[in-house]
């Protein structure tokens, strides 16, 4: 008899938005918490799991940061920072237990009138 995996454990989709708690500490539209690594290059692991409740900062309390104070899913695969910046998911799985983990690439900005391959 083939077995089925438990509700629990099954691959939810990546979150629709995300918005800064404090520095490198996302949350989702489902409450959830989303920890960054970031790493040298313009790559973003993004990991969810548990994290002790803590109260938001401001956005005047916020250090400054590379990252987007707020991510927006978009069609393709892709998020739409607050600071009009681009982010391909490169990949999303599942780690330990319930734990998800997205990768993200940011993608080169492309002028206005230029096409992403060449002059127009």
């Amino acid at each position: 008899m083939a077995s089925v995996a438990s509700p629990s454990l099954l691959l939810r989709a990546p979150p629709h938005h995300l918005c800064v708690q404090r520095p490198g500490i996302y949350r989702d539209e489902e409450g959830r918490s989303w920890v960054t690594v970031r790493e040298r290059s313009i790559r973003v692991h993004l990991w969810q799991i548990p994290v002790h409740p803590q109260g938001t900062l401001f956005f005047s309390q916020l250090p400054f940061s590379q990252l987007p104070l707020t991510w927006q899913l978009c069609p393709g695969k892709k998020y739409q920072g607050s600071d009009s910046r681009t982010w391909q998911i490169v990949d999303h799985d599942q780690t330990q237990g319930e734990n998800q983990e997205s990768l993200l690439h940011l993608l080169p900005r492309v002028e206005v009138g230029k096409q992403p391959w060449g002059p127009p």
